[in-house]
């Protein structure tokens, strides 16, 4: 471990008045955050020095993550855009909401459905310090914030039955979330309780990192044991076969399981990333 790297390990605690956005949260923000580095990939002002330097030596060791985290965001758009005008959903449950950003998905789903209701989940203290910026909303829909772990399937049920009607068909999101459950096996059954409580003709949306070779993949191995020396949560990738386990049950909507940068990206080639997605309906 190089010096630098131990001087990223340092840990230590900061009161409200030194986020970026104050808040009642008490915030570690001299350990690199997942939340706070993300933002800083795609060109936000959430984070902190700690935050830009781990989230550079993570861009040098593999340069195309910041093309991860824009593909990522694009596909939430299209995703968010096709399930409102073409499937006719009107209720998402986004768990893993990341700190607020351009074209969250309150704002994608309710430009096309006003009437669409929106719950975001999250247990990051420095995203519920924004939270308050999730809770927008067009006069004829709704937006909730849950702070719930997504461990807690049973939780998050609850608490979003309180916004949500879970007997009308739900959009569940999941992008960049069940990489930080890291036994596989539990991260499905997450999958598998969330969805079991949903009825038909809900869908799910999920995106997830992986070390697949064939689309650039390779890298993810040592940035990401980099990233758990150094950061925080710990994050796994995994292979495409083990992504598509998570969609057991369900029907993929087209294109099926592909590099989230080329779904439904209209008729320019995209280049593919090292992160998959999909939209699936229960049938």
């Amino acid at each position: 471990m190089t010096a630098e790297d131990r001087n990223l390990q340092k840990g230590g605690d900061v009161t409200e008045g030194d986020s970026p956005a104050a808040g009642p949260a008490r915030l570690n923000t001299s350990v690199a955050h997942n939340a706070r580095v993300w933002n800083y990939w795609i060109g936000g002002k959430d984070n902190y020095e700690v935050d830009q330097r781990v989230g550079e030596h993570v861009a040098g060791m593999f340069p195309v993550i910041r093309a991860v985290a824009r593909a990522d965001r694009e596909f939430l758009v299209r995703a968010v855009r096709f399930l409102a005008a073409e499937r006719g959903i009107r209720q998402f449950l986004d768990i893993g909401t990341g700190l607020p950003t351009v074209d969250n998905t309150h704002e994608v789903a309710q430009r096309v459905a006003p009437e669409s209701r929106i719950v975001y989940v999250d247990n990051d203290p420095i995203v519920l310090v924004h939270a308050r910026s999730l809770l927008t909303s067009s006069p004829e829909g709704v937006t909730d914030y849950v702070d719930a772990d997504v461990r807690d399937p049973d939780a998050i049920l609850q608490r979003a039955a309180e916004t949500l009607d879970l007997g009308r068909p739900v959009a569940l999101m999941m992008l960049g979330i069940l990489n930080f459950v890291l036994d596989t096996a539990e991260a499905r059954d997450i999958v598998r309780r969330l969805m079991a409580a949903l009825p038909s003709g809900s869908h799910l949306v999920l995106t997830h990192p992986t070390y697949d070779g064939d689309v650039g993949g390779e890298g993810n191995v040592a940035a990401m044991e980099f990233w758990n020396a150094n950061a925080t949560p710990p994050i796994t990738a995994r292979s495409r076969a083990e992504i598509a386990g998570f969609l057991d049950g369900l029907e993929l909507v087209e294109p099926g399981l592909v590099p989230c940068s080329q779904w439904r990206a209209g008729p320019a080639p995209a280049a593919a990333v090292p992160q998959f997605g999909a939209v699936a309906v229960k049938p």
